[in-house]
């Protein structure tokens, strides 16, 4: 998402340091309701730096120049910040369950167990590498080549890092089934660049993995360890070859290759697909698949028939040991760490422990602790309040479709269709996880993350035959994010980010407009960007031009070429730039989020004058308001791996770029030619 900067003319802002004049004084019957804040973090403002040259720097200057990031974080900022009140409110509420827990919730003993257990590093000494030994067993016992389809399925079930990883979602040709989705995994590092280009930060983070691997198989006992850490470098640098980029990924339409169960085995010949449909627990329950990247299971059908039985062996031993270290002795954790978070991100330590188990409680029982968020921490008020936000940005969004100059009657009819569809989640869900089926054994740590792993992957394999759940969460409400769905049409906003700097019951609506509400514009804006646009209301994926005609699609593409041409042009560390490509849907949802939330900010008025507040204008309070939302620092290795990996923008040209192309940005800040965040009007990309 964005951030935000204030800059209105340095007057404006200047005049914000002043004490705005006092009201008359109320009638002693009537006490005055407290006055509204503007919620503008003024005391971060760098009144050095012109709003007009870099709002994001003006609003975020001395915040940036002040803050350092914490030793166990790549990046931190307003998301960040939030994310650490978090747990620290959930550590509070798992901690409370250490001493008493109400009977009358199982989850909340299983809550306390699972802590409690990843909390006794004495014990997980002690046990060393026994706990996987059984799984060590299992993939030394292997015989014949045609056994690994076997032994994938189990992989998959028990969540470790395989060629190739399933997903059950709803049926994107067919919104009223769920499908089961293969596709391409199995690396060790971020993403099929760090094994094929050959910059000098891919050929470093190269050497470090296969020194890091080598060291793990060392700490496992393997006397073999520095040949089978080249071999497991050049087997998953073969299955990188033939991956698919990160821009091949975002197209929906050549991503769904649906497969009838007796078609596999042309899809690669001679492979045990029967093995691992039964290991998997998918036979009976579908008679088809889908496959997202096909090119590739054809070619790791292949790669598996040259590579030797032992090279996977120790490739399989590798991922077994790799994604359970985080769970084992201090040795392992480590050195997990080392790699993962040192080597590759810059981060300096480690997590402290709690942080740490409180993850674990989140990834396997989240809504059962999320629930108790809810209870504790989330204020009925705060969720009726984002409903009106959510109505208003939505009625924005309807209101502003029949304006478009880019859309004909009869794109504009589909659109409307679309955004009647539209299902907004606040808060939490209506219905709790049932977690009743999962079993937490204190005192067994990896047993636990077995077991939570398989019951997850269970809950969605069950899905499978059965109708769409419709009230189904895809975070749990402490997460400090948001997302859209377009299988599903829905846009979800979890509790926990519902607070200052998204979202501040105490402020004058300008800079929550600009905060949450440029976020759930956002969000909204993603049934209408690239992918989006090519789901109908119902989540089914069209074929192209979707529910677009050709002609309003082309115009669509010419305008969001100009946006990746924009966004590329920024280079975030020397020798990285943006992937205007990868980014490009986020790109244009944060375009969209501000244009709508700005449009929604003035339905909001009524026609009436904003007022203004420490010295801002509603308008300058807006654009304020997103500024200090995306405010941010992060290390370059952090940088490097999102840009490889995230389809977001870094965060400040998250927080820069999306101003730029808003007519009412530089009227608000008197923005003119010859300042830096001036852009032509031929160049400003105007979606909505």
């Amino acid at each position: 998402m964005n951030k935000l900067l204030l800059g209105a003319a340095c007057a404006c802002l200047v005049a914000g340091c002043s004490k705005p004049p006092e009201a008359p004084k109320p009638e002693a019957a009537a006490p005055a309701a407290p006055a509204l804040v503007s919620g503008i973090d003024l005391q971060y403002v760098d009144d050095g730096v012109r709003a007009q040259d870099d709002f994001y720097k003006h609003v975020n200057g001395k915040w940036l120049a002040t803050t350092e990031i914490p030793a166990d974080k790549g990046r931190y900022g307003s998301f960040d910040k939030l994310s650490d009140d978090a747990q620290a409110q959930l550590r509070g509420i798992v901690e409370d369950l250490q001493k008493s827990v109400d009977a009358k919730d199982p989850d909340q003993q299983k809550i306390a167990d699972l802590y409690a257990t990843f909390m006794d590093e004495a014990a997980l000494e002690q046990q060393g590498l026994k706990p996987l030994d059984a799984e060590f067993a299992r993939i030394d016992a292997l015989k014949d080549k045609k056994e690994i389809a076997g032994l994938i399925g189990h992989f998959n079930v028990i969540g470790v890092s395989a060629p190739y990883t399933p997903g059950v979602h709803q049926d994107a040709k067919d919104s009223t089934k769920y499908v089961f989705d293969l596709g391409q995994d199995g690396l060790g590092m971020p993403d099929r660049d760090y094994y094929l280009l050959n910059d000098d930060k891919m050929k470093q983070a190269r050497t470090q993995y296969g020194q890091h691997v080598e060291k793990m198989l060392t700490l496992a006992g393997d006397k073999a360890a520095t040949k089978d850490a080249k071999d497991i470098v050049a087997l998953e640098t073969e299955l990188a070859k033939v991956q698919w980029t990160k821009v091949e990924l975002r197209d929906p339409v050549k991503a769904y290759n649906k497969v009838e169960l007796a078609k596999l085995p042309a899809l690669a010949p001679g492979y045990d697909w029967k093995a691992y449909l039964a290991a998997s627990g998918v036979e009976g329950k579908t008679d088809y698949l889908v496959v997202s990247q096909p090119s590739y299971i054809t070619a790791f059908n292949k790669i598996l028939a040259k590579t030797p039985l032992p090279v996977w062996k120790a490739y399989f031993r590798w991922h077994l040991l790799s994604d359970f270290a985080p769970f084992l002795s201090k040795g392992f954790v480590d050195e997990h760490f080392a790699f993962y978070g040192t080597a590759l991100r810059g981060i300096p330590e480690n997590k402290p422990r709690w942080k740490r188990g409180i993850g674990v409680v989140e990834e396997s029982i989240g809504e059962g602790l999320g629930k108790i968020y809810v209870g504790k921490y989330f204020p009925p008020e705060s969720k009726a309040r984002m409903d009106q936000l959510v109505k208003n940005l939505l009625a924005a969004y309807k209101a502003d479709i029949d304006t478009l100059d880019w859309m004909s009657p009869e794109t504009k009819q589909k659109a409307q269709d679309k955004l009647a569809k539209f299902t907004p989640k606040i808060g939490y869900p209506v219905k709790w996880r049932d977690y009743s089926a999962l079993q937490i054994t204190k005192g067994d740590l990896i047993g636990d993350m077995v077991r939570a792993q398989s019951f997850e992957y269970q809950r969605n394999v069950d899905k499978l035959g059965k109708p769409i759940d419709r009230d189904e969460w895809g975070m749990t409400p402490q997460t400090i994010n948001a997302y859209y769905n377009p299988e599903m049409n829905e846009i979800v906003f979890p509790a926990a980010i519902l607070q200052p700097p998204f979202f501040n019951p105490k402020a004058d609506d300008a800079v929550n407009y600009g905060g949450i509400g440029a976020v759930i514009g956002h969000e909204i804006s993603h049934g209408f960007d690239d992918q989006g646009s090519q789901y109908d209301g119902n989540g089914n994926l069209l074929s192209p031009p979707g529910w677009f005609t050709q002609a309003d699609l082309d115009k669509f593409k010419a305008k969001t070429h100009a946006l990746v041409e924009q966004y590329s042009a920024y280079e975030p560390i020397p020798g990285y730039h943006v992937n205007g490509e990868l980014t490009l849907g986020e790109n244009i949802a944060d375009n969209s989020g501000m244009a709508i939330a700005y449009k929604a900010y003035k339905l909001s008025l009524g026609g009436k004058e904003a007022p203004t507040i420490d010295g801002l204008t509603g308008d300058q309070r807006f654009y304020g308001g997103w500024a200090q939302v995306w405010r941010g620092k992060a290390r370059d290795n952090d940088i490097m791996v999102r840009i490889k990996t995230d389809p977001h923008s870094p965060q400040a040209v998250r927080g820069t770029v999306p101003e730029m192309n808003q007519p009412s940005f530089y009227e608000a800040f008197g923005v003119k030619e010859g300042d830096k965040m001036y852009l032509p009007p031929e160049k400003r990309v105007s979606l909505w």
